[in-house]
């Protein structure tokens, strides 16, 4: 291994979570991994790292020589598809995400191109009209609707299956495994699942087939590198699901900036690649009712793809908690 420069550390709020970085002889690998991948492409490290470290992830900021920095990205078990997924995505649909440098599925590694800014740090800076987050939706809409016929082969991948017939089955799990819930509140969810069961088949008979669902698309997951042009990344959380699960997440970074107003602009503008379907507009609207309550179920889910040794990961697991009980919420569309 070369004597590489004592990377900067972030923990955020997870200051005793335990990932792979803390053993040397794995981060001395994975830095080493970093540096074969750059010498593939005629690049090579300078400068000082940066780690974000967080049970679900280790996150590397790589200094390039010449170059905007490159992302290493270590995922846990229960989402190493992650960059395998990413590459298959950049030859499905190169123009919505990035196309990795390089990717060891065996370890759960990817090293990924700096995307440009981040939508977040854009809203950060300068006023931003709603209908960005239009455009940014009906894109996403886009690629989602092209990578339907993909779905089977996003699930041999390791992609999760979160099929909207297996729902009841999902929620069934999760509702047994989810130590954080009181007693109460577990109650309520057992009463809810006969009316769960019928809006999983409602939806499921809607006649739009499952595809990729990120299941936590906010403002901080995707780029806006130039004005109307998103690129869509980290799909740590992703399952194949009724691809209207997505909308739940975005809708509602949205309205916390601009109030419920905007509800119906986001929700019309993601539909328009749906449309021509056979489906009515009302149909199409009654199914995204339907799975932005069932959203909830993969939101719960995803909680739990951390490291086998992450600790101090209990707040994970009331999040999770906390989802689930969104179940009980009534849509605001």
């Amino acid at each position: 291994m070369r004597d590489h420069a004592s990377p900067t550390v972030d923990r955020g709020r997870y200051t005793d979570a335990v990932t792979p970085w803390e053993q040397e002889s794995w981060r001395a690998a994975a830095l080493d991994w970093v540096e074969a991948g750059l010498a593939a492409h005629g690049l090579r490290m300078t400068g000082r790292p940066q780690v974000r470290l967080r049970p679900w992830s280790v996150l590397v900021r790589v200094p390039v020589a010449g170059r905007a920095a490159v992302w290493f990205k270590a995922n846990p078990p229960a989402s190493s598809f992650e960059g395998p997924l990413t590459a298959a995505l950049a030859r499905w649909v190169p123009e919505h995400v990035l196309e990795p440098l390089a990717v060891d599925a065996d370890r759960g590694w990817s090293l990924l191109p700096d995307g440009g800014d981040l939508f977040r740090n854009v809203l950060g800076r300068e006023p931003v009209e709603p209908r960005a987050w239009e455009d940014l939706l009906r894109q996403y809409a886009s690629m989602q609707h092209a990578l339907v016929p993909h779905a089977r082969e996003i699930e041999r991948l390791g992609v999760p299956s979160a099929q909207t017939v297996e729902l009841p089955e999902i929620f069934d799990e999760l509702l047994a495994e989810t130590a954080a819930l009181r007693p109460d509140e577990r109650a309520r969810l057992d009463a809810l699942r006969p009316r769960l069961v019928d809006w999983c088949a409602e939806l499921a008979g809607s006649g739009i087939a499952d595809s990729l669902d990120h299941s936590d698309l906010h403002d901080g997951q995707l780029f806006n590198p130039e004005p109307g042009r998103y690129t869509f990344f980290d799909w740590g959380d992703a399952a194949v699901s009724h691809p209207f699960c997505s909308l739940r997440v975005t809708a509602r970074r949205a309205c916390g900036r601009y109030g419920p107003d905007v509800l119906p602009r986001l929700r019309d503008a993601y539909l328009e690649p749906w449309t021509g379907s056979g489906r009515t507009a009302a149909e199409l609207r009654r199914a995204v009712s339907l799975a932005w309550r069932l959203s909830a179920l993969g939101r719960a889910r995803a909680w739990g793809r951390l490291f086998p040794t992450a600790s101090g990961a209990a707040p994970l697991a009331v999040q999770s908690a906390r989802s689930l009980l969104e179940l009980a919420e009534d849509p605001p569309l």
